[in-house]
């Protein structure tokens, strides 16, 4: 950290906020605001004399309330900048009648009460994403007595104190006596791995850290009594499972089974019940002290960040990769990359690998000077413009602009466009051509492919990334499915135009199935929800023709599911061979009346 604000290329803003990012790759702006600190950092020597002076007293954010700070304060040790700042809304203020002490304490008389919000506006190329996390607040899982026990601490609670620096120098003192527990327990998966309660998800570091915090009291306390109350130990890293089993030899007690209450006594010691899952026996375990292993939330600003960059994010609240192996730190939107805890729970190795990994992306695609865009884009023809705005409001890259009330054409942002084709399918006046995926070049490939025999063939479209790639899956697999499939790959399933399936039908085919990524798993982020209303609107267009709507499927296959592939085409075929020829031959004739 302090390598950081020393680097002479490096700009540190502390105490800011980020108000809103717009742009695109190679040329983000972002509004930043950067709060009044009131100690001139560049002129204070972090000397302390101003907080000995001041009278206010507030809880220590940094050791989580186990300990005090002043107004003016430093928020941590070894903070960059090395300076103090004050929390403007604890101080009782400069006037001297109120207070000023802080100021007359001052020999360097950097402290500046006329100091104000700024904001700042920066041109960058890239943005690495690391908001980091949120620790699980455990008080609505109150069989464990959180708030209710003083001697009831969470993981990072108990963190701070066997901390050489904090609170209590590092002794693992209870909270009531401020003395050495000979007994603790420690309760795993806090808020994780529980639909009901917390997470579904597994938050990654709880049992190393736990088994980390017993070899520390094992270490300064041989003889203290240690029991882990665990569903299981997930320790999967390099020399994790020789740390727990050292914990283990150590006599630290495991016992496979959750507390299912916590009493406290007039001591106010703890007598946990738990039942042993591994003896099939209901214990009572008398503790000095609990300590709850919790786990690990998406961090509070992940939801504003996600509609400020138009990412995604996973159902657990985590933003979303663009590729879960071939592009783990992208984003699904260009330019944007992640790190650490912003992407998914992480231990320290893992965040500096990612973090490693995010900056060698973007020096890759910064240090031409240049951005390069791939030719699969979308292109208006502005003759046939007549700037209704409908392709900026489904463009998920806010790649498109349109002065619709001046009434002139959209433009494209060929650095920001992605070539998804949503655009391109949703304009109600074909003014929007995909370059290497025009109206035209599909066309031709639905009237080839049902040039013979058309009755007996399933036309399908799928998207590049995940029907089309889980349909090749499925043949390297040697999963069979029906051999009359005939598949029109797009990038996108957004891409798929009413007229393409109009055409299907009007050229004899007796279903049509339509493709692509899970809903939430797009790769153009939100692209195939477009998809999704555009079927259904289709649906309702053939039952008002007297067109059966199930000869129109969606199906959302991912490029791992390969035997779903394959699974839906033999549910297509079945729906083929529904279809009977007298069928498919009025509605050949009703649509090219309609035509």
């Amino acid at each position: 950290m302090t390598d950081v604000g020393r680097h002479p290329r490096i700009t540190l803003y502390t105490m800011s906020e980020l108000l809103d990012i717009k742009g695109y790759v190679g040329n983000f702006d972002a509004r930043i605001l950067k709060k009044a600190r009131y100690v001139k950092e560049n002129e204070c020597t972090a000397c302390g004399e101003c907080a000995k002076a001041c009278p206010v007293i507030r809880p220590d954010e940094f050791n989580l309330g186990l300990s005090s700070r002043k107004a003016i304060y430093s928020p941590f040790p070894q903070a960059v900048p090395s300076a103090y700042a004050i929390n403007i809304s604890e101080c009782l203020g400069n006037n001297p009648v109120v207070c000023g002490k802080c100021v007359e304490a001052c020999d360097k008389k950097c402290i500046d009460f006329h100091m104000s919000d700024q904001e700042i506006v920066e041109k960058v190329g890239t943005i690495i994403v690391a908001t980091g996390l949120e620790p699980y607040d455990p008080t609505e899982l109150d069989e464990y007595g959180y708030t209710r026990f003083q001697n009831v601490v969470t993981s990072l609670e108990f963190e701070r104190l066997i901390n050489a620096g904090g609170p209590s120098g590092g002794d693992p003192v209870r909270p009531t006596d401020k003395k050495i527990p000979k007994s603790i327990g420690f309760v795993q998966c806090v808020g994780s791995r529980s639909a009901s309660r917390g997470a579904a998800y597994c938050s990654n570091i709880c049992c190393m850290n736990t088994i980390k915090s017993t070899l520390v009291l094992k270490e300064h306390y041989p003889d203290m009594d240690i029991k882990v109350f665990y569903l299981d130990i997930r320790a999967f890293g390099k020399g994790f499972e020789d740390l727990y089993m050292r914990s283990r030899r150590l006599g630290v007690n495991y016992i496979r089974g959750f507390p299912g209450t916590v009493e406290e006594d007039e001591n106010k010691n703890l007598r946990v019940t738990v039942e042993n899952t591994a003896s099939s026996k209901l214990e009572i375990h008398e503790l000095d002290m609990l300590v709850l292993a919790i786990g690990i939330k998406p961090a509070e600003s992940t939801r504003k960040l996600q509609e400020m960059l138009g990412l995604q994010l996973t159902p657990d609240g985590f933003f979303l990769e663009a590729h879960p192996k071939l592009q783990p730190v992208d984003a699904a939107t260009r330019g944007i990359f992640y790190a650490g805890c912003a992407e998914a729970p992480k231990d320290i190795k893992e965040s500096v690998t990612q973090a490693s990994a995010a900056s060698a992306r973007a020096i890759r695609l910064m240090h031409k000077g240049h951005i390069t865009s791939e030719p699969i884009i979308s292109e208006v023809m502005e003759e046939r413009c007549k700037s209704c705005g409908r392709c900026v409001e489904v463009c998920p890259y806010k790649a498109i602009t349109c002065d619709v009330k001046n009434k002139k054409p959209a433009v494209v942002n060929a650095a920001a466009c992605a070539g998804c084709g949503t655009c391109a399918a949703e304009c109600p006046f074909d003014a929007i051509e995909m370059n290497h995926f025009t109206s035209i070049q599909i066309m031709n490939q639905v009237n080839a492919l049902l040039e013979e025999k058309p009755q007996e063939k399933i036309l399908a479209f799928a998207c590049n990334w995940c029907s089309y790639a889980g349909a090749d899956y499925a043949g390297v697999s040697r999963i069979q499915y029906p051999a009359n499939v005939r598949v029109i790959r797009t990038m996108c399933s957004g891409r798929v135009d009413e007229d393409f399936i109009w055409e299907g039908f009007r050229k004899g085919a007796p279903v049509v199935l339509v493709s692509g990524c899970h809903i939430g798993d797009c790769h153009y982020i939100n692209a195939n929800h477009w998809t999704e209303k555009r079927i259904e609107k289709v649906r309702k267009k053939m039952a008002k023709l007297g067109l059966r709507p199930e000869r129109l499927q969606l199906a959302w296959i991912s490029a791992a599911e390969g035997a779903r592939f394959a699974n839906v085409m033999k549910e297509m075929e079945k729906l083929r061979a529904a279809v009977t020829e007298n069928e498919i031959s009025q509605t050949v004739t009703l649509l090219k009346e309609k035509k």
